[in-house]
């Protein structure tokens, strides 16, 4: 128990997948302007997360490593990650049309967020079990939802402030996440 803790917490603060491991930029500056767009778009990557390292962990300890396809590893996985992105956009169009209209073009794209194939690799590269790999995924997602919501709330803040002209829109969030990064390196010595 006490090496899942240890595990959960070098996930979301130590070795942020966002701020520690920079996978995930686009939809960080894209999808933080408003916490409730934020937020949607953190679930939606924790559930494809999650549901994406279940699926690549099988396929790779059942699949691809029994036959000797281990190459394939990159296909196959951006071919799962895209079938449950599929879904999930399905399911929010049907269940939540305004999260899904907020979310826009960004919901698509975590098919091709870079945090999402990162993390099911990792699994794979560290040689996790299939639990450790559920519970790595899911506290690597919950670190990228924390940073989301962490810069919405800066940016919220930002848009009722008066701040320089050469410093809206892109240039902040950009400033502003390099200062979240360094901020989170103070974890560093936590845990490994």
């Amino acid at each position: 128990m006490y090496d899942y803790f240890l595990m959960i917490i070098a996930a979301v603060f130590v070795n942020n997948i966002l701020l520690a491991q920079y996978l995930g930029n686009c939809p960080f500056l894209g999808c933080s302007r408003e916490m409730g767009v934020a937020a949607g778009m953190g679930g939606a990557v924790i559930f494809v997360v999650i549901l994406a390292t279940a699926f690549t962990w099988l396929i790779q300890h059942l699949v691809l490593v029994p036959f000797g396809l281990g190459y394939l590893q990159t296909i196959a996985f951006i071919l799962v990650i895209a079938a449950l992105v599929q879904f999930v956009e399905m399911f929010l169009k049907k269940m939540l049309p305004p999260l899904y209209k907020a979310l826009g073009i960004f919901l698509p794209l975590i098919t091709t967020n870079c945090a999402v194939l990162g993390i099911a690799i990792l699994v794979q590269r560290d040689a996790l079990s299939f639990v450790d790999s559920l519970v790595f995924s899911a506290a690597s997602s919950a670190g990228f939802m924390l940073a989301l919501l962490l810069m919405s709330a800066i940016r919220e803040r930002f848009a009722l402030s008066r701040i320089p002209k050469a410093m809206e829109g892109t240039a902040s969030g950009l400033v502003m996440a390099g200062i979240m990064s360094t901020a989170f390196f103070a974890f560093k010595g936590m845990v490994q």
